[in-house]
C-alpha cells in the first residue's frame, strides 16, 4: 500500500493538542483505542526493547483517575495554596474525556540507555497523536506534577515509570494553523 504524500503531510502538519474541555460526550469503541494502540505498538525501538506500556482509563475508569488525580494534588498542596478550581479542574480533564491513556516506559539499562527509551516511547506517543488526528479526535499528552504517584497508582514494577497522561476525545474544537519558524532557520548544511 503506498500512501500518498499530501494525506501524510496533512495528517502530520494538522496534529495539534486539542483540550478535554472541547471534548463532547461520544465515546471512542475499545475497536479505535486499540487500533490507535496498535500503531503506537509500531514505533521505533533500538534493540527492540518495545518500553511503551499502555493503562487504559474509559467509563467507570475515568471516575477513579479523577479521583486519584483531584486528591493527589489535596495531598500535595498545602492549605493556604488549595484552590478548589484547580482540584475541580485537574478532576475534570478526565471526566471530560471519552479515554485517558497512561504511558508507561519500561526500561532496560542492560540494552540501552533510558534516553533510548524514552525516545522511543516519545515515537509511539506520535504514532498514537498522529492516528488520533487522522481518526478526526483530538488529544493532548499532558505530564503532570505527580508521575511518581501515578506510578503507584498504576501499581508499576521497578523498571517502569509513568511519563504522562494521553486525554483522547471526540471534540468541537475548530482546526489552528500551525505556528513554526521557518525550518531554513534551524537547518545547518555541510556540503564540501
Amino acid at each position: 500500500m503506498t500512501l500518498s504524500l499530501e494525506v501524510l503531510n496533512e495528517v502530520i502538519r494538522s496534529r495539534r493538542s486539542i483540550f478535554p474541555p472541547s471534548y463532547t460526550d461520544e465515546e471512542i469503541s475499545v475497536k479505535d483505542l486499540e487500533m490507535i494502540l496498535e500503531n503506537a505498538n509500531f514505533a521505533p525501538t533500538h534493540r527492540l526493547t518495545e518500553p511503551w506500556r499502555f493503562t487504559i482509563f474509559r467509563g467507570n475508569g475515568l471516575t477513579k483517575l479523577a479521583d486519584f488525580l483531584g486528591e493527589t494534588y489535596r495531598s500535595q498542596t498545602t492549605p493556604e495554596n488549595f484552590s478548589e478550581a484547580k482540584y475541580e479542574g485537574t478532576r475534570s480533564k478526565a471526566l471530560q474525556s471519552a479515554a485517558v491513556i497512561a504511558i508507561v516506559m519500561e526500561v532496560h539499562p542492560e540494552k540501552v540507555p533510558e534516553w533510548e527509551e524514552l525516545a522511543a516511547v516519545a515515537c509511539a506517543v506520535q504514532n498514537i497523536w498522529l492516528t488520533v488526528t487522522a481518526m478526526g479526535l483530538g488529544g493532548y499528552w499532558s505530564t503532570p506534577g505527580n508521575l511518581t504517584a501515578l506510578g503507584t497508582f498504576l501499581n508499576l514494577s521497578e523498571n517502569q515509570k509513568c511519563v504522562g497522561l494521553f486525554y483522547l476525545g471526540h471534540h468541537t474544537a475548530p482546526s489552528k494553523p500551525a505556528v513554526r519558524k521557518p525550518i531554513m532557520d534551524k537547518l545547518t548544511w555541510i556540503e564540501d
